[in-house]
């Protein structure tokens, strides 16, 4: 490992504030990470100098040892004191911490500290009906969760006290065992990696900093939402242990079926069923949509299955101003329950219209002639 002045590895002032150390770090971690650097040795070398720099420099007490001692205060019995630092930091770890230090996670915090651990986040299914959905709607809900204490204020220990530092890691969370040649990090047993004991604790919550509790949160459901879509409320999941920040609430969208309509992103599909007469002569008929009913002209000689559009009268998108079209399949009807003077009356209808099949029923000639000419086929 160089040994170069870690100021210049990261491109800082000697007075750099702790913002700009930072700074500098996510920049030039990002910049070699053996990720993007696809098996540059050289790159994972200064990879693990920036890793390096940045572990003493973003630590105050490291930090002025550094200043004053230079790199002699982290080496085996240098001024620093506390075990050193050097090469005791693995490869393994050093990409293990990169990712919690730019993107928030990982389990240490400045000086091997451990940090808080943000409580869970949750998700919450939320069952709607089209009409919510497709208007939109506030509604309350009620969440089964853990929300910090209020005796304690979500610190876990009695009311008057506070938590110690552990006396066994010192406030790190981690201890350091020495085998051999090697020195291996862990997890401190007294305090499990808190970095501070409770002597005193909370009665309430019994030490925890959160009790359970249902809690009833107001949802603005946008208009526009499908099945699967997700809302999500900021800090209304899970609180977290001894004061920690609470996780977040998803609350994902389950829309129900419909009794008339069928819905595909923006657009509705629904059927129609008109009588044989008003498919044959044409006619007026009402169809239904989300904002009432509207006429919907139906031309002569319609067939089953024809799909009508209706423009704009779908749903209008949660993602932008565009609103989706109403489909009307209409279903021909064929009558039921026919009294015999009705019956008589159509099949008189079929004997005026029996020289003439192909003129009024193209489709069944067609159909007909076309099953005739198959089996002719088969037995030529």
């Amino acid at each position: 490992m160089s040994k170069r002045d870690y100021y210049e590895v990261l491109e800082v002032s000697k007075d750099a504030a702790e913002r700009d150390i930072k700074k500098a770090y996510k920049r030039l971690a990002m910049k070699y990470h053996p990720d993007r650097t696809q098996g540059d040795k050289s790159k994972e070398e200064q990879f693990k100098e920036v890793k390096e720099a940045y572990e003493i420099l973003n630590d105050d007490q490291k930090r002025a040892a550094y200043d004053q001692y230079g790199h002699a205060a982290f080496e085996q019995g240098g001024h620093g004191g506390g075990g050193g630092f050097g090469g005791e930091q693995d490869f393994g770890d050093a990409f293990g911490d990169i990712f919690g230090d730019i993107f928030g996670g990982g389990g240490r915090g400045r000086g091997g500290q451990s940090r808080q651990r943000r409580g869970s986040d949750l998700r919450y299914n939320l069952d709607l009906s089209l009409e919510e959905a497709v208007k939109g709607k506030t509604l309350e809900i009620k969440v089964p969760t853990f929300v910090s204490c209020d005796p304690c204020d979500g610190s876990g220990a009695k009311k008057g006290t506070s938590a110690k530092t552990c006396s066994t890691c010192h406030g790190h969370g981690q201890v350091q065992m020495r085998q051999g040649l090697f020195a291996v990090q862990q997890t401190c047993p007294t305090c499990s990696g808190k970095g501070k004991v409770i002597t005193d604790p909370c009665t309430s919550c019994r030490g925890q900093g959160r009790v359970e509790k249902e809690k009833t949160l107001s949802v603005k459901i946008p208009p526009g939402v499908d099945t699967g879509d997700r809302i999500r409320l900021s800090g209304e999941g899970e609180a977290g242990e001894h004061g920690a920040p609470a996780g977040d609430l998803y609350v994902q969208a389950n829309v129900r079926d419909h009794k008339i309509f069928v819905r595909d992103e923006n657009h509705l599909f629904c059927e129609v069923p008109i009588s044989f007469t008003t498919a044959a002569l044409g006619g007026d008929i009402e169809v239904p949509t989300l904002e009432g009913k509207v006429k919907l002209k139906i031309p002569k000689e319609t067939q089953t299955g024809k799909m009508f559009r209706l423009r704009g009268k779908g749903v209008k998108s949660v993602r932008s101003h565009s609103i989706g079209d109403l489909m009307c399949k209409v279903v021909i009807e064929t009558p039921v329950s026919l009294s015999g003077d009705q019956a008589d009356l159509l099949r008189q209808l079929e004997e005026k219209m029996g020289k003439s099949t192909s003129k009024h029923s193209p489709k069944e000639t067609g159909f007909f002639d076309g099953v005739k000419n198959f089996f002719d086929d088969l037995k030529s």
